[in-house]
């Protein structure tokens, strides 16, 4: 049976493991999209175990359990899966003040990492909300 239909998850992660796929994660009460991030295996079980966003950084190589250090963490309400199941929706309940890691004039977290928008004439404009 071909994974569009079938029950089984067979995510592909690579043969060891260490490949990355695309993770959005979505307030599940707004539907706002908070993040796009990666998850190798490692960070998919320990969401799966915990309960708590957890993906790859890539920059830093390393797993990384959103919140953990700001307390901005994201709990899992449900997980979605695509057609191909090489990329992922994580349904979540922020838990602080926001999921970005970069601060607003006051100094507290966007509430998501997609806090501007491109314009006509190309330039940027902070989404005010």
């Amino acid at each position: 049976m071909s994974k569009e239909y079938t029950t089984e998850l067979q995510l592909d992660f690579g043969l060891d493991g260490s490949g990355l796929i695309p993770v959005v994660t979505q307030d599940i009460n707004t539907k706002e999209v908070l993040i796009l991030a990666f998850a190798n295996k490692e960070a998919f079980d320990e969401t799966r175990s915990s309960g708590w966003a957890t993906y790859w950084s890539r920059s830093r190589n390393e797993l990384w359990k959103k919140g953990l250090t700001s307390g901005d963490m994201l709990k899992i309400e449900d997980i979605r899966i695509n057609c191909e199941q090489n990329s992922l929706v994580y349904l979540v309940v922020p838990q602080g003040k926001g999921a970005c890691h970069a601060k607003c004039d006051d100094g507290g977290p966007h509430t998501s990492c997609y806090y501007r928008r491109i314009t006509n004439d190309n330039k940027l404009e902070f989404i005010e909300k």
